[in-house]
């Protein structure tokens, strides 16, 4: 179980679904690739609308971990590229729907020019780690 914290001292989360820091705890490590709003076929999910965008790039992370025995819980890390400033209350919603304020990840937003197509909106990189008694090895 890896221990999150936000040190006193310094500013805050506020209710924002991101912890200042993530002590790993035991398991196996999974790297995710980016992850977007495609669905199995490559077609954008959500058209313009980022948080239709992050919704569906949440649930594509969901299935990874979910292939080795791993939650949205275990997320230690996590990267969110986004191009547009005005999506960042749509990005933090979500967050917030899928992730505790207590056991949030540590998570950086990185505003960018453009992603791999220019449908897409947003892009997470994850970082998790599964305990042992849940850990399985991908088909």
């Amino acid at each position: 179980m890896a221990d999150h914290f936000n040190p006193p001292g310094m500013w805050q989360p506020n209710g924002r679904a991101f912890s200042q820091g993530v002590v790993q705890g035991q398991g196996e490590v999974v790297h995710i690739t980016g992850q977007v709003a495609w669905d199995e076929h490559d077609n954008v999910v959500g058209g313009a609308d980022a948080e239709a965008q992050m919704e569906k790039a949440i649930d594509n992370v969901r299935v990874v971990l979910d292939e080795v025995g791993g939650t949205l819980g275990d997320i230690v890390s996590m990267t969110i590229y986004f191009l547009n400033r005005e999506d960042l209350p749509a990005i933090q919603r979500v967050r917030a729907r899928h992730f505790d304020v207590r056991t949030a990840p540590a998570s950086i937003l990185i505003q960018v020019p453009g992603l791999v197509i220019p449908e897409l909106l947003v892009e997470l990189v994850p970082i998790a780690v599964v305990p042992h008694s849940r850990f399985k090895r991908p088909r």
